[in-house]
Parts: C-alpha cells; sequence; structure tokens
C-alpha cells in the first residue's frame, strides 16, 4: 500500500499574478503542501471534528501522481467476491504512485493542419468540477440483489458487493479533496452528474446531502447492527463542502429506479421498508421475467460483520428466511419526491438547481449563468427514462421525451441567440455505446431521438463546447468534429467523470480559457481522493481496486490509471471571438 504522503513535496504556488507557464497546473488544482490547518477556514464544518476522518496532509491532482493497481503475481489465487479477507494475502486491492500524467493538447475537433502550439492561454473565464456516480449505499436495505449477481460472477458486477460499504466515506474525502484545491484557487461552481443514491432510498439521498451539508452521519440502518464495532458503521462527522462554492444536481437513473433499472412499484415497493428478503427469479437472464417470481432470496448485509457478510441469499426451497429491522427511512423516492429534498440542505444555492416549480411540473431540468459578467450558460439536463415509459426494462439507458427535448432545443436557442457559450451537464453520455450492445449508455427505445439525430442537432450550434456526463463509471473523452469543415466551429467536446464508488474513483476539474489565436481551452484534469492511510475512506480504494482486478469492471479507458488529463481546443464562431475578447480574468506572462 502506498504512503500518505511522498516523501518530496513540490513548494505551494501562490494563486495571484499566475504566470502562463504555469497556469495549467495551477488552474488544475496540481498544487501540493496544503496543509490540514490551512482548510479550516471557510469549510463547511472542521475536517478535525471529533469522529471525522480527515483526509491526508497533502492534496495532489493526477497531474502530479496518479494511483496505478500493483501487479499481481502470476501465481496469485483468485480470491471469491464474498470472501474480501483473502483480498490482499493474494495482492488485490493493493496499488502505488507514478509520476504525473498530462496527455497534453488535444485538438480533435479543430480544422485539419492547426497547429495547437498556437493556442496560449491568455484568461480564465470559469472554473469548476464535476463528481458523478457516489452510489450512495444502503447495504442493508432488504430489497437487494445479491444473490443474482452472486450467480453471475463472470458479468464482472458481483464487485459492489463489497465497494458499496464505504460510499459515504469516499465521498465524505473527495468533498474534503474539492475544499483543499478551492483553498489554492477557488471553483466558481461544482456540477454533480447524477446517481447520488444507489437504490432510490429517502436515508441513501439523506446521507449523500447530510455529507455535502457537513452533517453528523450515522451510515447504518435497521437495527443499525455493529455501529459501535464496525468500521463502515460508525457514525461520524462528514467535513461538508465550503459553503462558498454553490454546486448543483443533475438526476440518475438510481435516483428513482430500483437499482437504476426498474420503476419501483407493487412488491418491489413494498420489499423497501418491510423487514422480509426480496425475492426474485433470475432478473439477469432475457427476455427479462424473474420480476414477478419468488424463487430466491437475494439476501443483505450482516453490517455487525467486518467484510459485511451476505446473510439470507438462496433459494426459497432450501434457505431459512430470515428478518430484518424495518425501517420506514428506506422509502424509495419518486422524481418528485428526490427533488424535493434538494430543497432541505444547508449548502448553496437553495435546492442546488431545483426549484418549486421543477418539483410541482415534475420537470427536473434547469440552467444557469455560474458567473453573471461571463457569457457561459449551463444546461442541466435530465436524459434518463422518464417513469412514465413503462414499457421496458431499460431504465439505465439514456431517454429524452418529447417535452424534454423541446426544453433542450429552447435553451440552445437561446444561448446562441444571446452570444452565451454553452455546457450541457446530464447523467448518461451520447454517442458512446449502441443500443443492446450489453452496455449501459447506450440510449434506448423510450426515446424521442436517437443519439445519432441528437448528436446531428448539437452540431447547429456552434457556442456548445461540452456536454458531460458520468453514468458509465470511467473517464472517457469523446470528440464530436464537426461535420462541415467549412465550419469546425460546430465541433464540441464530450467528458464523461468516472464514478467514485468504482476505481479510478476520481473527480474532474474543468478550467475554461480564451487563447492567444482567438481559440478557447477546456484544461480538465482528474483528482484522486486525498484519503489518509488506515480510514474508512482507504478501504473503499482498497476494494475498488480488486473489484477493478477481480472482474476488469468497469471498463478502465486509458489504462493504467483511467486518467485523461488533456487541454481541450474549441473553435469559436466568428462572432465569439469577437464578443469574449475582453472577458475573463488574466493570465500574466
Amino acid at each position: 500500500m502506498a504512503i500518505d504522503d511522498p516523501t518530496e513535496k513540490p513548494d505551494p504556488i501562490s494563486s495571484n499574478n499566475v504566470s502562463r507557464r504555469r497556469f495549467i497546473e495551477v488552474s488544475a488544482g496540481a498544487v501540493a503542501g496544503i496543509s490540514l490547518s490551512s482548510l479550516m477556514s471557510g469549510c463547511g464544518g472542521s475536517i478535525q471534528s471529533e469522529g471525522g476522518y480527515p483526509i491526508s496532509s497533502a492534496v495532489y491532482t493526477t497531474r502530479q501522481r496518479a494511483i496505478v493497481p500493483d501487479s499481481l503475481a502470476p501465481d496469485a489465487n483468485t480470491p471469491l467476491p464474498w470472501d474480501p479477507s483473502q483480498f490482499k494475502r493474494n495482492g488485490y486491492g493493493l496499488w502505488h504512485y507514478v509520476p504525473g500524467i498530462d496527455q497534453g493538447k488535444d485538438p480533435r475537433i479543430m480544422p485539419a493542419g492547426y497547429d495547437a502550439s498556437s493556442a496560449a492561454n491568455t484568461a480564465s473565464l470559469l472554473s469548476f468540477f464535476t463528481l458523478a456516480d457516489p452510489h450512495v449505499y444502503d447495504k442493508e436495505s432488504p430489497s437487494q440483489v445479491f444473490y443474482d449477481l452472486m450467480q453471475h460472477v463472470t458479468n464482472g458486477i458481483p464487485g459492489i458487493t463489497f465497494t458499496m460499504l464505504y460510499t459515504t466515506h469516499i465521498l465524505d474525502a473527495a468533498i474534503q479533496t474539492v475544499n483543499a484545491l478551492h483553498q489554492r484557487r477557488p471553483f466558481d461552481c461544482g456540477l454533480f452528474l447524477g446517481d447520488a443514491s444507489n437504490n432510490s432510498q429517502y436515508n441513501e439521498l439523506r446521507w449523500y446531502l447530510d455529507v455535502i451539508d457537513g452533517k453528523f452521519i450515522t451510515p447504518s440502518s435497521g437495527a443499525h447492527a455493529g455501529a459501535d464495532t464496525i468500521d463502515y458503521q460508525t457514525p461520524y462527522q462528514a467535513a461538508g463542502l465550503d459553503k462558498t462554492i454553490p454546486w448543483y444536481q443533475t438526476k440518475g437513473s438510481h435516483d428513482n429506479f430500483w437499482f437504476g433499472s426498474n420503476l419501483v412499484k407493487g412488491y418491489l415497493q413494498q420489499s423497501y421498508t418491510s423487514g422480509d428478503i426480496l425475492r426474485l427469479g433470475d432478473i439477469f437472464l432475457y427476455p427479462v421475467d424473474g420480476f414477478d417470481e419468488r424463487t430466491y432470496y437475494m439476501g443483505t448485509v450482516d453490517g455487525s460483520t467486518p467484510y459485511g457478510n451476505i446473510i439470507g441469499a438462496g433459494p426459497v426451497s432450501t434457505t431459512s428466511a430470515i428478518e430484518v429491522a424495518a425501517d420506514p427511512n428506506r422509502r424509495s423516492l419518486t422524481m418528485k419526491d428526490w427533488m424535493s429534498e434538494f430543497l432541505n440542505t444547508s449548502s448553496n444555492p437553495l435546492g442546488h438547481g431545483f426549484t418549486q416549480t421543477n418539483i410541482d411540473n415534475n420537470f427536473s431540468s434547469y440552467s444557469f449563468e455560474p458567473k453573471s459578467n461571463i457569457p457561459i450558460k449551463i444546461i442541466m439536463l435530465d436524459d434518463t427514462q422518464s417513469e412514465e415509459d413503462n414499457t421496458t426494462s431499460s431504465y439505465g439507458n439514456g431517454s429524452l421525451d418529447q417535452a424534454r427535448y423541446n426544453w433542450l432545443i429552447s435553451e440552445l436557442d437561446k444561448g446562441q441567440a444571446e452570444g452565451e457559450l454553452m455546457i450541457i451537464a446530464a447523467h448518461v453520455p451520447i454517442g458512446v455505446s449502441p443500443y443492446n450492445s450489453g452496455q449501459t449508455g447506450s440510449w434506448g427505445p423510450c426515446s424521442c431521438i436517437t443519439d445519432t439525430q441528437l448528436i446531428a442537432t448539437l452540431q447547429q450550434y456552434p457556442n456548445l463546447i461540452l456536454w458531460l456526463a458520468g453514468h458509465q463509471h470511467n473517464n472517457q473523452v469523446t470528440a464530436w468534429q464537426s461535420p462541415d469543415p467549412n465550419r469546425p466551429d460546430r465541433g464540441f467536446w464530450e467528458v464523461q467523470t468516472a464514478s467514485l464508488r468504482d476505481f479510478p474513483q476520481q473527480f474532474r476539474t474543468f478550467d475554461i480559457v480564451r487563447n492567444t489565436d482567438n481559440t478557447m481551452s477546456i484544461i480538465i484534469t482528474d483528482v484522486d481522493p486525498a484519503v489518509r492511510d488506515g480510514s474508512p475512506a482507504a478501504m473503499s480504494r482498497f476494494y475498488a481496486i480488486a473489484a477493478r482486478e477481480l472482474y476488469n469492471s468497469p471498463t478502465v479507458l486509458y489504462n493504467p490509471a483511467g486518467t485523461y488529463n488533456a487541454e481541450l481546443i474549441k473553435q469559436l464562431s466568428p462572432e465569439m471571438q469577437t464578443k469574449i475578447q475582453s472577458y475573463g480574468i488574466p493570465i500574466h506572462k
């Protein structure tokens, strides 16, 4: 296991009078030597509060150092997923640092023959971070799917049986890491890209919001087994996001569907708050028909055990039925219920983008301008399947109904007409996998538009610079080049952020800057939460890496660290080149 802090720490870099030569390093948060004491002021809750889990005493981005899993011995035994006590002794879950990663300037959407060396950064327009797919999890819920997962080991999905134990802890560590970077160079806002909760439960969403708010967290449910003895069950004080950082939310498929895949109704809905273990058939067979069967107990986690032993799982005919303590806080949330909870937080702004009008209309998309003096608009788009589309079980796929598609076009039309650069932040990516390919992220049949059609539509808006997404649990950058070589300004970038639950467990920072050649650069940087050795968040990393090694899941691009740090260059229309010439904070020579 890697040591807590490196032997040598680079000198701190002042955020004032930043030189062009070092702008990318500073703006991306690639700083070290940030002591815990320097983070005590201005944060939403002390990171050294009694019962809390402070992060490492130094914070780095992957531009300085990256995390890579250790190589497994050729003769290493492969442990079973339900026996994590064997992981470490067989070499699973261990890691080390490698030098920082920088893929450099990426001009893939620029015209042929463009010389990227001419794009010198001259002014900073916007700085923000994205965090995706934390999947805060009530591991003791009776409405699980463990038994079916255990029968499909080859699919790579059983990794969630142990990565779920520390989801609030790794979120807390990520929030503290954001705070540390914010102290060095402030973020203008944060964008949270969906799947806040794992199983649409009220208590999962409250843990998520309370971690960000800096509340006292009791990360267990029902009988609260093991709360006095088991690290992942012990109540603790979360640090909370710095109150000066406004953050905004978009909805994911897991936020109002059962495991992101099915409407919660009937027997499934009743199982959430009862004490009876859920009974289903084999729901991973196709066509899916196991939801109407009561053949197998799905099981749950025994929170009194150090490794989260699965109990109550097996065939109904041969398995003794067990009951767990019922808990009304496990109730499943509809989209309206889910949005309403964002009005009940102490961080900023109120509602985190959602208003009472959104709730009344059951409409979870909105837009905002992060800086009043910069012509940039962020469109927070719900591109998950509607609760009203109940004719298919493809709820994990992207989807736009006609109302949301019309709204999106209206927002793009207004932004283009008003001379605003535009960023779309959604949960599901576009154009990265075809429907029925076996991958999540494809756009299902309930959408009023295919991903191919949507891409062609988006390319009609030269002011669109970014589509942001999570959902597939990996870092990925896609260049959508303009189909018209005479209008390279109609190209845009799609950037996905990895899941905070699964390896590489990173969030991203973004800096939007204008360049001396009248182009724009989007500087993207992946950040590993600065977990402290021995902490529950460190166990989360250990399990995430073990899951990656055991199942090759999720698919990790840019091996071995899963990281893509680059300066994405975007052509602007002549009108926008003229308009933004005087905008931004100068980057001094």
